[in-house]
């Protein structure tokens, strides 16, 4: 299998009030407010980062319609789609292609932990 993962891109953290969770990493913990914008509606996508990290925090809403999982870079999100298939490895549908993200998608680890595979363009993917 010929598969190449490029960095952690984030790692979410589940929360059931995003502001709540901002005041905390961002007031207490000294963390930098990174993204805040609604995708879709009911999908907010907020992201915080330690001070000189490139790895962010999302604090993302159970059911808010945004994968809750760990965030990978991948050179070709169509290459590692083809490879983990072949693998045989639990991929959860074909790679997603939207007008405001780089191509991606969703499978698990064998202790069925989600995992999102990103078309990484370099450090300005976030």
């Amino acid at each position: 299998m010929s598969l190449q993962t490029t960095r952690v891109l984030s790692v979410t953290v589940p929360v059931a009030d995003q502001d709540e969770a901002i005041a905390f990493y961002v007031g207490v913990l000294g963390f930098e407010l990174r993204e805040d914008v609604e995708l879709f509606p009911g999908g907010r996508w907020v992201e915080v980062v330690p001070p000189g990290s490139s790895v962010g925090i999302a604090l993302l809403k159970p059911g808010g319609g945004i994968p809750i999982g760990v965030r990978l870079g991948t050179p070709s999100a169509d290459e590692a789609h083809a490879a983990l298939t072949s693998a045989g490895a639990s991929v959860h549908e074909d790679v997603l292609r939207l007008d405001f993200a780089p191509p991606m998608f969703t499978f698990d680890d064998p202790e069925r932990n989600l995992l999102i595979y990103i078309e990484d363009a370099g450090p300005e993917l976030r």
